[in-house]
């Protein structure tokens, strides 16, 4: 008797067809891990410019007020900290910031009047403004942060330094940054200071699963710790691993250098990593590092089986605008991006999603976790669419 696939997917024929139109894998959305809890963070919520020093915005103190202030009392050195957001994340060859921010962590309001540089200008500058919100505890405690987030801090308490990478984002970029700043609410912060960690997170592996599972706003993709980071199954004892080490830091020192080199940050950098016609021999070089560390990663995971080579593929098939320098004409560009093709794409997916289930069912059995609700699945197709009184975060 001759053997006859049940189903066409893809023009292909194959046995199964699962809920996310994979043709392996389980229909169930992914879980959140217990092995992941505690390990992600959005930054802190401020709600209030007022709380900034900022040269580049003439409604909020200036750089210059904020040493002053600090040469009238060294004090007031000891609330102020040095501020950062995706923008410089993304823009700064260096990852420089170039705001600083009031931040009197959980303080109560007289707590806080301890420092009166300080709150006169929250009082002046933030207050008005937090007393028209609908938010009654952005009101009541119109000194503080809306979101501080403590436990970001007690979580990063033991890194020299922290993974981030923006919430949203035209390209996949994550960097390291000193733990000694404040982190605004347009990052992800990743309590790791591991190479082998920004191996696996900067993949197209993870790259993957986060635009598959997590959401988009037009054409940029939006990072969100629960969907993204929580679900997201390692490879077994990947900190031990040094190849991961190995690759991870050999890529992340070349992309710096590079950068510094161009003077372009990693919005740039990617954008000429993505481009089919750039042929520059520092970003070929750029290309293949991730092609090793990916290697590395699919090593990590045991799939030597899969041996994926990188394409310049649409991710959709709608256009944008772009300008051509030579004549200053708008002209139209394809959203080009050198990936794998959708049929390895889908295989990792599957498996990701595989080695989820094993990972929530082994959590349950050891009795790390009560049955949780799953979320709604998403399909294949994209649409465009500090802290607490005692924080040791010195001024820089």
């Amino acid at each position: 008797m001759t053997y006859k696939p049940k189903f066409i997917l893809d023009g292909k024929p194959v046995d199964k067809i699962t809920a996310f139109l994979f043709h392996a894998g389980g229909h169930e959305d992914p879980k959140p891990l217990v092995a992941n809890a505690g390990k992600s963070f959005i930054g802190s919520y401020v709600l209030g410019m007022g709380f900034t020093f900022d040269d580049s915005n003439p409604d909020v103190t200036s750089i210059e007020e904020m040493h002053r202030l600090i040469e009238k009392d060294p004090k007031n050195a000891e609330r102020i900290f040095p501020y950062i957001g995706g923008e410089e994340v993304n823009s700064s060859p260096t990852h420089a910031h170039h705001r600083y921010v009031i931040n009197f962590g959980e303080m109560t309001e007289d707590e806080a009047r301890q420092y009166p540089d300080l709150i006169k200008i929250v009082e002046e500058k933030v207050k008005p403004e937090r007393l028209k919100v609908k938010d009654k505890g952005a009101k009541e405690k119109w000194w503080l942060f809306i979101r501080s987030r403590p436990e970001l801090m007690q979580a990063i308490a033991h890194c020299d330094r922290v993974l981030v990478i923006s919430r949203v984002a035209q390209h996949w970029g994550f960097t390291f940054l000193p733990k000694a700043i404040v982190y605004s609410d347009s990052l992800v912060v990743i309590a790791n200071s591991e190479y082998s960690s920004l191996s696996i997170l900067q993949s197209r592996l993870h790259e993957l699963w986060s635009r598959f599972f997590g959401s988009s706003l037009e054409e940029r993709f939006r990072y969100t710790p629960s969907d993204c980071f929580e679900t997201f199954p390692f490879p077994t004892n990947w900190e031990n691993n040094p190849q991961l080490e190995a690759i991870g830091k050999e890529y992340y020192e070349y992309r710096a250098q590079l950068m510094i080199a161009n003077n372009q940050g990693l919005t740039a950098t990617y954008n000429r990593f993505h481009d089919p016609d750039e042929y520059d021999q520092a970003i070929l070089k750029l290309r293949e590092l991730h092609n090793q560390m990916d290697r590395a990663v699919l090593d990590a995971y045991g799939w030597t089986d899969l041996q994926p080579t990188c394409e310049f593929l649409l991710d959709y098939e709608d256009e944008e605008e772009a300008t051509d320098e030579s004549t200053n004409k708008r002209q139209k560009k394809k959203p080009y991006r050198h990936r794998w093709a959708d049929d390895i794409r889908d295989e990792v997916l599957a498996r990701l999603l595989a080695l989820n289930e094993e990972r929530y069912q082994e959590e349950l059995l050891r009795g790390d976790r009560a049955e949780g609700k799953s979320k709604k699945v998403k399909g294949k197709t994209k649409s465009k669419q500090p802290a607490a009184n005692n924080l040791e975060l010195p001024f820089a």
